[in-house]
């Protein structure tokens, strides 16, 4: 599906123009979003008109037959009930189809535009991540698009079945009775003027409801993420306060949406009855002088309910137009969001990969303008293919950022990173990541099954290819003794497994992805000494044949690495072998000291 036309999100207080241009960019998004199912749009169209049509015929076929009884003519009067049925019988058969015609499309709208945003979301770069909390993009997944939900499906029919009855039933008041019609449109002034009050003091209210409501959805699944933190230090009352403080204040951008709500909609009520009162009192009289017929006068009184109460409906629907506005607003601004890194247009698929990884001059800062701080500086290295290189060095010095440029997360401000000899700004991300097994420093495990896990950089690997995986990285053991094998369920971020086991399927997803390049963020950092050398032992046989970049806090691990960078302020300051380093006696080699005496 191709992304719905959207503007940039409208300024904190724009023009009038630019307000409306906004409105314009958002409806033609909506626009492309109904367009694959114009055909049963137009389909639901043409059930309206035949509904609304029926809908106008009671009030009329109420007044010929009021005619009919004061003539005494029975033959009228049957004919009027006989009409009054067939148009009873086509408004429910053609108000049947567009209900079902209408939220079949909406769905399929919605659906669509789902997809649409968490396809969106998947390109988006890593950094957009690190800018935005993921309880406010799940909002826009779920509030907002239930919110636009109802813009397209209610939002819509009420827009046209309510226009057309109200052009119908003004059509007919003139026909019935052009004075007694001029005297029920003089409401009209009235009824614009509470309507544009009505619409400047909602739509702020509207949009903040929207932004509070991606606030409280937010915390809640940042505390519900984190529960066992919050248990652990006992910060329950804490967090309950936090959300009441963030649900009252959602709660009361709610409230001046109700304020605005009961002012105005009691007052189209009033200007109803009085209409209705004054169009008894004018009309009556000028039945008792014989001007107009007792059955005209029904149909007309029967015809102001029709007249007020599509009125009504469409100053409801402003509610859900606000609010659905609000909903497109935020959803457009983040299908706006485009990502930091992008294939070019010329961006070739990588071969498979001998792993060769070289760092030509690289440079690389997180901030911008000329006093941006470097977290790299002048990075020269080659690898070779299936050599391992370990990273080690204090917090900040770099090492995370190096392995980032290696999976191009980012791209460097300067100087060039080549694998096999391809800058990496000129192939596809895709073809680079499909040959990159990544194991973070917490094995993050997705719910479902061991099997699922292991199998997930590959689906299409079967049974045999995910325990020969286990086997080589030393999980098959422990798996065969969990309670259903490769079938048992590992819960939500693989809550079910130790944090040792976690790990190993970690090292077992990534060895069934059978990729050219590992990347290790600090695999044992997190496990005891005894998991560890389990670990280890998988690390081994993981890493065997294949280039891999290794960050390592227990410097035990990477001992028998093929070579060590010491990075500090973003610079290698020192490269070798673990006894060329230790002879050196420079920086690894007291880093080194530090941790033999720690562990010790």
């Amino acid at each position: 599906m191709s992304a719905p036309a959207a503007g940039a999100p409208a300024a904190s207080s724009p023009s009038g123009a630019d307000a409306a241009r906004s409105r314009v960019r958002k409806l033609r998004g909506l626009a492309a979003l109904l367009h694959p199912y114009r055909g049963r749009a137009w389909l639901t169209l043409g059930s309206m008109l035949i509904a609304v049509a029926a809908g106008l015929a009671p009030p009329l076929l109420a007044g010929l037959a009021v005619n009919d009884v004061k003539d005494g003519d029975l033959t009228g009067l049957t004919v009027v009930v006989v009409v009054f049925l067939i148009a009873a019988l086509l408004n429910w058969g053609a108000t049947y189809v567009e209900t079902y015609l209408v939220n079949l499309v909406g769905q399929r709208v919605l659906q669509d535009l789902r997809i649409h945003i968490f396809g969106h979301l998947q390109q988006l770069s890593i950094g957009f991540y690190s800018r935005n909390r993921a309880g406010v993009l799940i909002s826009r997944l779920t509030n907002d698009v239930e919110a636009l939900n109802q813009l397209v499906t209610d939002g819509i029919y009420t827009i046209v079945s309510s226009t057309l009855t109200l052009i119908g039933t003004a059509v007919i008041l003139v026909l019935l009775d052009a004075r007694l019609a001029m005297v029920t449109f003089v409401v009209f002034p009235i009824l614009a003027g509470l309507s544009l009050w009505f619409r400047i003091n909602s739509a702020g209210a509207y949009r903040a409801t929207r932004e509070k409501l991606a606030g409280v959805t937010a915390y809640l699944q940042e505390t519900i993420s984190g529960i066992r933190i919050v248990r652990a230090f006992g910060q329950e009352e804490r967090h309950k306060a936090q959300l009441a403080e963030l649900n009252a204040e959602y709660r009361d951008v709610n409230m001046r949406t109700v304020v605005l709500n009961a002012a105005y909609f009691p007052a189209v009520e009033l200007l109803s009855a009085l209409a209705t009162a004054v169009i008894l009192l004018y009309g009556g009289s000028r039945a008792i002088d014989g001007a107009v017929s007792i059955g005209v006068l029904v149909a007309f009184v029967g015809y102001l309910s029709n007249f007020f109460d599509p009125i009504q409906q469409l100053s409801q629907l402003y509610t859900t137009y606000q609010s659905g506005m609000a909903a497109l607003d935020k959803i457009f601004e983040l299908l706006d969001e485009q990502p930091d890194l992008a294939d070019t247009p010329d961006a070739v698929d990588l071969p498979r990969l001998r792993g060769e990884i070289e760092f030509d001059h690289v440079s690389f800062s997180y901030g911008t303008g000329d006093d941006r701080g470097f977290a790299l500086r002048e990075i020269d290295l080659t690898v070779p293919p299936g050599q391992t290189v370990a990273l080690v060095g204090a917090t900040g010095a770099g090492k995370s950022t190096l392995v980032k440029m290696v999976a191009r997360f980012y791209d460097p401000v300067e100087g060039a990173v080549r694998i096999d000899g391809y800058d990496l700004r000129t192939v596809t991300q895709r073809s680079l990541r499909e040959q990159l097994g990544i194991v973070p420093q917490e094995g993050f495990l997705f719910s479902g099954t061991v099997r699922d896990n292991i199998a997930f950089g590959r689906p299409s690997a079967t049974d045999d290819d995910v325990h020969a995986a286990a086997k080589a990285v030393g999980a098959h053991e422990f798996i065969s003794a969990l309670p259903n094998g490769y079938d048992t369920e590992v819960g939500e971020r693989g809550i079910q497994l130790s944090a040792g086991q976690r790990q190993l399927v970690a090292f077992a997803r990534a060895a069934c992805a059978d990729p050219r390049i590992l990347i290790l963020d600090e695999p044992t950092s997190n496990v005891d000494v005894h998991t560890e050398g389990r670990i280890e032992h998988g690390l081994r046989r993981l890493l065997a044949g294949r280039t891999a970049i290794v960050i390592a806090h227990r410097l035990s691990t990477i001992r028998n690495s093929g070579r060590i960078l010491v990075l500090d302020g973003g610079q290698i300051v020192e490269q070798g072998t673990h006894d060329e380093l230790i002879e050196a006696g420079g920086s690894y080699a007291r880093l080194y000291r530090d941790w033999a005496e720690q562990a010790a």
